[in-house]
C-alpha cells in the first residue's frame, strides 16, 4: 500500500533576519514584520503576495506597525507566485 504525499501549493518563504511577526494573508501569502523590535525605529512590514509594504518611516514603532501589517494580511487576497 503506497501513501501519497500531498504538498501545498503555498510554501512558507524563508524567514528573513530580524523577523518579528509573520501574518498569513487571506490569499495564503505572508506579511513579514522585520526590524529591531518594540522600540526600534527600523520596523517595517512587507507582503510576499502583492509586494506592498509599510510607507511611514515616522511610525516605525512595533505597536504602530503591527496593526497595519495585520490589517493588510486580513485584506490581501494576492496569492504567492513562487
Amino acid at each position: 500500500m503506497s501513501t501519497a504525499v500531498r504538498t501545498s501549493a503555498f510554501t512558507e518563504p524563508d524567514r528573513p533576519k530580524g523577523l518579528l511577526i509573520r501574518f498569513v494573508t487571506t490569499g495564503g501569502s505572508y506579511v513579514d514584520v522585520t526590524g529591531s523590535g518594540e522600540n526600534g525605529h527600523d520596523n517595517r512590514w512587507s507582503c510576499h503576495g502583492c509586494g506592498d509594504s509599510s510607507r511611514s518611516p515616522k511610525a516605525s514603532y512595533l505597536f504602530r506597525i503591527r496593526p497595519d501589517a495585520n490589517d493588510h494580511a486580513t485584506a490581501c487576497r494576492a496569492i504567492p507566485l513562487t
